[in-house]
């Protein structure tokens, strides 16, 4: 049964600017897994996901950034790894699988996420 659905957009642009603006930004956001993919579209395809998450669980209070990982299955399909309180609180809802869908085009990246009992 789906538990929730999240769905976010970023400009790839706004992104960029604002992790050039901010020292340690990328830290506070990426694990470092995900800073090494080191393309900006990338990021923001994964900062998406990490609001459609926040989202998709009805975005409580508490949430860090880097405790929704977007990971690459070794065929290239993106997968979520939860830790910490995102993890707690996945569970405390019951969240059993997570289906997730990123794309950036134009400019724009987004991210689609269902949360499954």
């Amino acid at each position: 049964m789906i538990v929730g659905v999240g769905i976010d957009v970023v400009q790839v642009e706004r992104l960029a600017r604002a992790l050039q603006r901010t020292p340690g930004l990328a830290d506070r956001l990426f694990t470092e897994a995900e800073r090494a993919t080191g393309r900006t579209e990338s990021l923001a395809a994964r900062f998406a996901a990490k609001e459609a998450v926040a989202k998709a669980l009805g975005a409580p209070g508490g949430l860090r950034w880097r405790d929704a990982e977007v990971v690459r299955e070794p065929s290239g399909r993106p997968r979520l790894v939860l830790h910490g309180g995102v993890a707690a609180e996945a569970a405390a809802q019951g969240i059993a699988t997570w289906h997730l869908s990123l794309s950036h085009d134009g400019g724009v990246a987004t991210a689609v996420v269902i949360a499954e009992s």
